[in-house]
């Protein structure tokens, strides 16, 4: 078990209390809200909370880019959220310790079979405002046009009421999705595969150094697999 020192202590607890921040939206690591979220993440922070002795208060999100906000603010000692450059200024990200796969559900009939054939003009894509894998694709299309909506409910009923040419988001919703949509595909690979990582406020050097031992810990004793077992997640793939 990685030490964890005095000085990062304090700053991952300040005053016995560990301030954990969920991003509600990822519903592969958070698998039920409330007063007591259960899930991958909220198992990570109370283990967190116990090596530091402290009580856990979780603080949730309804996306990671609410969380990422918060960080200047000092609302949360932890987060657990998709690391991401936009959101480096102010996060200090552990390595990754899981990552998910992100694709297209496009609708039936549709002439786009591969990946590389969605980034072409005039094709209009819905997406959740914010999401890491929608902060890709705002760095990497050359073409194609994004449709912007809150949280993948939103951008499922766009690219329903719009009859848009296809929805982006992690493969595991997407695949749920198609049961809604008969004859509509999710299209083979992935576009980009989602880190998550964890992430304090700059500057917690400390607990920035303690929170990168802490993650390779996590995915080389068993504790990691463990944890996506108990709680039967399909989609998740441990970063080695």
């Amino acid at each position: 078990m990685t030490q964890l020192l005095d000085a990062a202590r304090a700053e991952l607890a300040p005053n016995g209390r560990l301030r954990a921040a969920l991003n509600y939206a990822n519903t592969l690591l958070i698998s039920a809200r409330g007063p007591e979220p259960t899930g991958v993440a909220p198992d990570l922070a109370r283990e967190l909370a116990k090596r530091a002795g402290a009580a856990v208060e979780f603080i949730g999100y309804a996306n990671a880019g609410l969380a990422a906000d918060a960080a200047a603010t000092g609302a949360w000692d932890v987060a657990f959220i998709g690391a991401e450059p936009q959101r480096a200024g102010e996060i200090a990200f552990s390595p990754a310790y899981v990552e998910i796969e992100a694709t297209f559900l496009v609708p039936a009939g549709s002439p786009l079979l591969r990946i590389d054939d969605v980034d072409r003009d005039g094709v209009h894509i819905a997406t959740a405002a914010r999401a890491a894998y929608t902060l890709f694709l705002q760095r990497t299309l050359r073409h194609a046009a994004l449709v912007e909506a809150e949280g993948l409910p939103g951008a499922f009923t766009r690219f329903i009421e719009m009859k848009l040419d296809a929805l982006a988001g992690l493969k595991p919703n997407l695949i749920a999705d198609a049961g809604r949509v008969p004859g509509s595909r999710v299209l083979d690979g992935r576009f980009t595969a989602v880190q998550q990582s964890m992430g304090v406020p700059k500057p917690r050097t400390a607990a920035a150094a303690y929170l990168a031992e802490f993650a390779r810990e996590i995915t080389t004793s068993g504790l990691l697999r463990e944890l996506i077992a108990r709680h039967q997640v399909d989609g998740l793939t441990i970063v080695k």
